[in-house]
């Protein structure tokens, strides 16, 4: 058999930050910028990501910054982390890309980075990807999520056309983390607030007592991965939604790291798949 040749790593991008907000107490938004941005693009989907690339403390890589040179010359262990972030909006006109943040502390890697991000700081980051656009010809649209998708949500609500027609489903921890999101007048958001209850309990509830519009649906329900598998079960045996009309996956695992969770997650979505794509037969 042939050799294989190696598969080269992405190529990675570079813009610097050029403004912070914070949004919330623990959301924070922060504008990218600079002459790194002229070939970029995110203009087709509503869920488009990048994924941050952090060096791995104390290592300093070699000019110009090539990712497939350092996983040939770096040991495994010194090799940069990637965080994945949606990208809240992009101007193409300033050639301006937002993503938020969600802060709690010093917890994690990307968080923190943001909270103390100061203008003129050099990004680097991969991507684009992305998959979801809210499909204009739905009858009507459901978008629920925790607030690792409240990014990808509130871009999808300032997509659709003024006459749709949904309902939006956003569960932050109390009401000092709801955001302003402009909206067609056809579509409810509901602020869910947990309280220090489970995360996605909230979301599960409302999502099960909904009453139904009539009509193809279009759906879109990320974040914690234990509340998606069980409103993936509900949407598409108790709902009848066609797998097809369902962006659904989870962003996040609880307890688990973002890299632990990373490991396993295809492994993990297509196990819920079959189990749940395997309905009994009568008795």
């Amino acid at each position: 058999m042939a050799e294989q040749p190696a598969r080269k790593a992405p190529k990675a991008q570079e813009a610097r930050v050029v403004r912070t907000e914070r949004l919330t107490p623990h959301m924070v938004r922060i504008v990218l910028g600079g002459e790194g941005l002229a070939d970029f693009a995110a203009d087709e989907f509503t869920d488009h990501y990048i994924k941050l690339i952090f060096p791995a403390p104390g290592v300093t890589y070699p000019e110009p910054f090539d990712m497939t040179r350092i996983r040939e010359e770096f040991p495994r262990e010194q090799w940069p982390t990637t965080r994945t972030y949606t990208v809240r909006a992009w101007d193409s006109a300033q050639r301006e890309l937002t993503v938020d943040f969600v802060v709690h502390g010093d917890e994690g890697l990307a968080g923190p980075w943001a909270a103390r991000a100061e203008v003129g700081e050099t990004v680097r980051f991969l991507g684009p990807g992305g998959g979801y656009a809210p499909d204009p010809a739905a009858d009507w649209h459901l978008l629920v999520g925790d607030e690792s998708a409240l990014p990808a949500i509130a871009a999808s609500l300032e997509r659709l056309p003024e006459g749709a027609v949904g309902h939006a489903f956003i569960e932050v921890e109390s009401p000092a983390e709801e955001q302003k999101i402009a909206l067609p007048a056809g579509v409810e958001l509901r602020w869910l607030h947990r309280s220090g209850r489970p995360v996605g309990d909230a979301l599960l509830a409302a999502v099960q007592a909904l009453d139904f519009p009539p009509g193809d649906v279009h759906a879109f329900v990320h974040g914690e991965a234990g509340f998606v598998k069980d409103l993936r079960r509900h949407l598409r045996l108790e709902r009848q939604v066609p797998r097809e009309r369902l962006s659904i996956s989870g962003y996040w695992r609880l307890g688990k790291t973002d890299e632990a969770w990373r490991a396993i997650k295809r492994d993990w979505n297509e196990q819920v798949e079959r189990e749940q794509e395997t309905r009994p037969t009568a008795a």
